[in-house]
């Protein structure tokens, strides 16, 4: 086997980073490394990764990365490729996770693709134009993912708390981590890892929805509310086909409750529609920007740079 891999995929989430190597013989491994900081820098982040994979391996040929938080691919593939640890890249392609998202569950087909975990983003893609939908944080947005769930469960136990709201079950599920409800908040606030914490609670509000519990129900049903109206704008907006194929992955839809509610929700404004599983995965779809066809809707979605644009030799003119 060639100590050079031809490709290093990189699908660079928020709970981990999954990697692909693959060699010209076919040979292929994989691995998974710590994830990436959306609120952080980037570039060092990501140039780390590859460093430490062609310290061992050389230098892949290819870099193809799907990167959650990514607002800019093209100042950050250019940025990436001028990092050191990149030194022997040739060819360096970045793109939004939606994107290796929906090219690792559809494929190059149209249709529209929700990933759903600790975020969530949707990506549509038509005849001529693709559309993301949502991915813009857990600030500004993030409708009816794991954080927005575990955000609402952690404001109904409050209000239910301080007698604004209903009792709920989600009272116990929250003691647990923290006994002194009305310290939690400064506890929380403190934490570095609080996006992760909040979005903790989302499996467990999930079950006690299907135990009966009433106001986590009403959370699990208003998450599915909005992550269908997601997946029907985008495919509204970019005129993907009636019978458009659906894909629909993520921690959050492996709750019964919430995947059927989703379903339901799609099918009475898209009844042409069809779900589908996923082909692939996101480290598959990181794999398959490098073979993109250049006509391709979503050609305007990824950055795509060569070692020649960014690295100018010494000496030469300006």
């Amino acid at each position: 086997m060639p100590l050079t891999p031809d490709l290093l995929a990189i699908d660079a989430g928020q709970t981990g980073s999954k990697l692909r190597l693959r060699w010209s013989d076919g040979t292929i491994r994989e691995d998974v490394v710590p994830g990436v900081f959306t609120d952080r820098p980037l570039v060092p982040q990501l140039a780390q990764i590859v460093g430490k994979v062609s310290h061992v391996t050389g230098a892949p040929r290819v870099v193809s990365i799907g990167v959650s938080g990514v607002t800019d691919a093209t100042t950050t593939a250019v940025e990436l490729m001028r990092h050191p640890d990149l030194a022997g890249v040739r060819r360096l392609l970045v793109a939004h996770d939606s994107v290796t998202s929906f090219l690792g569950v559809l494929g190059d087909r149209p249709g529209a693709v929700i990933a759903v975990g600790t975020g969530v983003v949707t990506l549509g893609v038509g005849p001529r134009r693709a559309l993301r939908v949502d991915g813009w944080g857990n600030i500004m947005g993030d409708a009816g993912s794991g954080y927005w769930i575990g955000r609402q469960a952690l404001e109904a136990v409050m209000r239910a708390h301080d007698h604004r709201g209903l009792a709920t079950r989600l009272t116990e599920l929250v003691r647990e981590r923290w006994p002194d409800l009305e310290a939690a908040y400064f506890a929380l606030q403190n934490a570095s890892d609080r996006v992760r914490i909040v979005a903790s609670f989302a499996r467990a509000t999930a079950e006690l929805a299907a135990d009966g519990d009433a106001i986590a129900l009403g959370i699990c049903l208003a998450a599915a509310d909005e992550l269908a109206l997601s997946v029907t704008t985008a495919l509204r907006e970019t005129d993907a086909p009636a019978d458009a194929a659906i894909g629909a992955t993520g921690s959050v839809l492996r709750s019964t409750l919430i995947r059927d509610a989703f379903t339901q929700n799609v099918l009475a404004q898209r009844p042409e529609a069809h779900l589908v599983p996923a082909a692939g995965s996101g480290l598959d779809g990181a794999a398959a920007l490098a073979d993109l066809a250049p006509e391709h809707p979503l050609r305007d979605s990824l950055a795509e740079v060569s070692h020649e644009q960014v690295h100018i030799p010494i000496g030469a003119a300006s």
